[in-house]
Parts: C-alpha cells; structure tokens; sequence
C-alpha cells in the first residue's frame, strides 16, 4: 500500500517575527537502563517537556516497514529505527511549535487525509482502520503524522507570505524559459533527501542512505520510501520533481542524472546540506508531440503472487487473469472483478499521458485501442490485465500555466524556509535520546 503520509507537505523550518529569546541548545544521549529492558511504556526520547515511548516508535517502525514495503525484519528495523526516531522528534517540535502559533489542524483536514489514503489504495471507507489494527499499528500513530503534516504545511505557508510572495516578474521570467526550453531533451525524476544537520550526523546519514538503496533494490517502492524518509518538499507526493533538464539541478545531481537511463537508481549522492538518492522516472527528447504525448484512460487489476510463487501459481493467476480478460466487456466490469477475484488493493484507475506510464508497460499501452484489454502481463507482485478505456490524441510540447510556475516557484520557497525553520527549531530545542 502507499505510504501513510499526509497533504503535501513543506519540507521540515526560523520561528515567525515576534518569537520569544530561545533557550540554550541541550541535546544529549542517555545510555540504557543496565538491565538492557526495552518496554512500550519506556522512554525513547523527551522532546522539550514531552515524551515518546518506546511504544510510539514500535508503532511507527511497524507504520513505514508496511507502507515502505521494507523487508519487515528485526535487522531491518535497527537499522532505520535512528531516523524513524528522528523523524517523530522533528514532528514533536513542529507541533510545539504549531501550539505556540495557534496553528491546528481541524477534524475535516484530518478526515479528509485519511480518506485520501483510502482511495489510492482501493479501500473501502473506514477499511484503513482495520489495515493499521491487524498490523499491530496505533491508529494515533497515522494521525500524528498526519497532523503534523498539516500543521507544518500551515506554518510554512504562512512564513512564506509573510515575506517571501512570488513575483509577477520571477513568473513571467520562469514562463519565458519554459516555452523556450520547451523542446529541449529532459528527465523526470524522483528524489529522496535525507539532511545532514552537523558533522557528527555524516556517517549515520550516509550508513541510512546505503541502506534504503539496497532495500529499494530487493524491492521497496521508491515513491513510499521518499514519503516516509525524504525530508524534502516533494516527500508529499513521492519525491518526484517532474521534467526537467540536468542544469535545472544542482551540479552533482546534474551529472548523476545526465549518465543514468530510465528505471535507474542512484548510489547515494553528497550535495548541499545532505545526501540524495535519484530515480530516473523517464526520459523525452526534444520533438513535436507524438504518441507518448497520448491521455489515456486505464484500469489495471491484479491477481496476486506471493514472493516465492511455484510455477503452479503462476499458472493458476494466468488462467484467472485470462478469465477476467474475455469476461470483462468494459472498465468498470474489469475494476469490480479485480476487486472481487484479484488484489482490491493492486486494482485500480487513472488517467495519465503515456510518458507517465512505467517504459516497460509502455508499448503495451500504445497498442491497445479504446475497449481493448491486454494480455496477462507478468509482474512483480503478481499477473495483471489492463484495459484503455479513453483515449485522447496527443497535443503539442506542454508549456506550464501561470498558476503552476507560481506554485513550482512557491514549493521551492517552502522547501528553503522550511529547512531552515526546522534546522533553528532543533537548535532551541531540548532533545534527550534514550533509545
């Protein structure tokens, strides 16, 4: 399933004007107790005057192992256990901070964050619920992170007006450029951003950047690890930045991208304040529009593998997507009987341009024309049929509207700020590790 994360969301940030004097920086370790304990009452860390157990970090770890799709293992967990830790004490000072701000987040934002999780997994509504209790998971584990999320969102938002409102001059000069540039060969790409706040960080960092890769490797989704671990804006919606060119990027990232083919990861990239893991999505040439440039309208379901599947379940999940293919005589019979027969949670419907769909199940989309549906197509989780419902011709090379250069412009204010308004917030805080 995706990633349990909230709205969009600024990356993690300079107290507003008016903030009180901060207290002295007191950040230290504790060591365990002698006994070696670990208990869910226990204390993992205090943040300011407020706790987080051993029970709330249990609870997360169980929360990013299942929406990360990381090999849920006690080595696994170790490993990634520091900055899950870190992550809920950077959520703990961005909530104090919302308290001090009168910023909140209502019961609708909340509901409505939780029903969007829902619905990209194909759930039925209050069926989250019933995911997060047979995983063991708290279900106020979900709704932290989700409230923080709006909060910060909010307070970042807020910052950003205040001093920071994007110019009709920076649009109509980003605009200049897009229609210019419209043509030029570019990559779209997926970042992961994990900051390195002091020097003492360096090594650990780099040691969670080495291991996220490798699970990325052996299978973990790319989009659901950013939303859990990134600490940069485009974390909210997977950490994919779009279409770009390499000198859009910074040198290294520029570089790194430039040698890399489509479906590539990177190894872990030091550049700026922390390092980066990249995912080269796609990549177009400059050219008029063509058949890539189609929208198209599909539903893809799924019958279900287990990772050790015998060649017999293989079998049997061909002949039950074959089934499904000459059963189905249009898009919404193929959606109900993947829900029915396949996987409710693998099944699923869109609308995208082809460039968006993955290169290896692209020619396969090309070919299909309106009503059509493919043969069973073998994947990773499983054997999958996919039917075009709509299809529309493709128009010429895309140029961003207004609205969208101000809104790319706006998320690239938030990032900056909101990395600095967390970095003095860690600063002026107390934060007593123990775990």
């Amino acid at each position: 399933m995706t990633c349990f994360s909230g709205p969009a969301s600024a990356a993690r940030t300079l107290p507003g004007a008016g903030s009180p004097p901060a207290p002295p920086v007191t950040q230290r370790r504790s060591a365990p107790p002698p006994d070696g304990r670990v208990t869910e009452t226990r204390i993992a860390a205090v943040v300011n005057d407020e706790v987080i157990s051993v029970g709330d970090l249990t609870s997360r770890l169980r929360m990013v192992m299942l929406s990360s799709n990381l090999t849920d293992s006690p080595e696994t967990r170790q490993r990634v256990a520091a900055q899950v830790l870190r992550t809920i004490v950077d959520e703990k000072l961005q909530m104090q901070e919302a308290k001090r701000q009168n910023v909140t987040a209502t019961d609708e934002e909340i509901n409505k964050a939780l029903a969007q999780i829902e619905k990209q997994n194909n759930m039925q509504a209050g069926q989250l619920d019933q995911v997060l209790k047979s995983h063991g998971i708290e279900r106020s584990a979900l709704v932290d992170q989700l409230t923080a999320s709006i909060v910060w969102t909010k307070l970042v938002r807020r910052l950003v007006s205040q001093t920071n409102v994007v110019s009709d001059e920076e649009i109509d000069y980003a605009l200049k450029r897009a229609k210019e540039t419209a043509n030029e060969p570019q990559s779209r790409v997926a970042e992961i951003f994990l900051a390195v706040d002091n020097p003492q960080q360096e090594d650990e960092v780099r040691r969670l950047a080495e291991r996220l890769t490798e699970q990325m490797k052996q299978g973990a989704r790319f989009s659901a690890v950013a939303q859990q671990f990134s600490q940069s804006a485009t974390a909210a919606v997977g950490g994919d930045i779009g279409w770009v060119r390499p000198e859009q990027l910074s040198p290294e990232l520029g570089k790194a991208v430039a040698q890399m083919r489509p479906g590539e990861l990177s190894p872990p990239i030091r550049a700026g304040a922390g390092y980066y893991l990249v995912l080269v999505l796609d990549r177009r040439s400059g050219r008029s529009a063509g058949p890539e440039d189609s929208l198209v309208h599909l539903v893809q379901i799924v019958f279900p593998l287990p990772p050790q599947a015998t060649e017999q379940m293989r079998r049997a999940a061909i002949v039950e997507a074959q089934g499904a293919r000459t059963a189905a005589k249009s898009c919404e019979e193929l959606l109900k009987i993947g829900k029915e027969k396949g996987s409710a949670q693998l099944s699923s419907e869109g609308r995208l341009r082809v460039d968006q769909v993955t290169p290896a199940m692209r020619n396969i989309v090309l070919g299909l024309e309106v009503g059509q549906t493919s043969p069973p197509i073998a994947q990773k989780n499983g054997v999958g049929v996919i039917m075009m419902c709509e299809k529309a011709a493709p128009s010429a090379p895309t140029v961003p509207t207004r609205d969208e250069i101000a809104e790319t412009l706006m998320r690239q204010r938030l990032e900056t700020l909101a990395r600095r308004y967390m970095r003095d917030l860690r600063r002026t805080a107390f934060v007593d590790v123990r775990v």
